[in-house]
């Protein structure tokens, strides 16, 4: 099994950019997994595409996966690290699937993370610091998204939280809640 790590933390914070440093430091072959899709007629998103590529280095293979992620993850290489980018865009990329596809997705990825062959960074975007969303659609993505950052966490090596350009490592920082097995009882994460 390969090392999983998890780099989280608030938009344009350095997230993706400590991701690729990280990337770079493994010393395998990388293949950048973006979970986005280029939209030309919006201007801003384009160019946040745009942005991202242009940090690669040349040798890096680029993989456009915006739904299959647990294949992508099976089918990697030992010799590989792949970095997917990110893990918000991906959610949001399946929102329109019901609450018990959902789960069987989120189930199938977290098994496939356990056995992946390849080093695997995930960037992750925090989201819930601040007001509840207004719409349904919104508190979805926020827990859904909440919800899969907590479990990967679970089963990363190392966890980094990267914000206001600082990096911290969470996994010395901190310590994991612990999980319903740990206490024989079962929490919501609100609590």
């Amino acid at each position: 099994m390969g090392k999983i790590i998890l780099v989280t933390g608030p938009a344009r914070s350095g997230k993706s950019e400590w991701a690729e440093t990280l990337a770079m430091e493994s010393g395998k072959a990388v293949v950048y997994v973006a979970t986005a899709t280029d939209n030309t007629d919006d201007q801003e998103w384009h160019q946040r595409i745009l942005e991202h590529q242009q940090r690669r280095p040349q040798d890096w293979v680029t993989l456009s996966v915006p739904i299959e992620l647990s294949a992508t993850l099976a089918d990697a290489k030992p010799y590989t690290c792949l970095l997917v980018d990110s893990l918000g865009t991906w959610v949001a990329n399946l929102l329109e699937e019901d609450e018990s596809s959902w789960e069987n997705i989120v189930v199938e990825l977290l098994e496939t993370v356990e056995l992946v062959a390849a080093d695997v960074l995930f960037v992750a975007e925090e989201v819930g610091w601040g007001v509840v969303p207004a719409y349904p659609l919104g508190r979805m993505f926020r827990d859904r998204l909440g919800s899969l950052v907590r479990q990967l966490a679970a089963l990363s090596e190392t966890v980094y939280l990267v914000t206001g350009g600082h990096v911290l490592n969470l996994s010395v920082l901190g310590s994991p809640l612990p999980t319903k097995e740990d206490t024989g009882v079962f929490r919501s994460q609100d609590s």
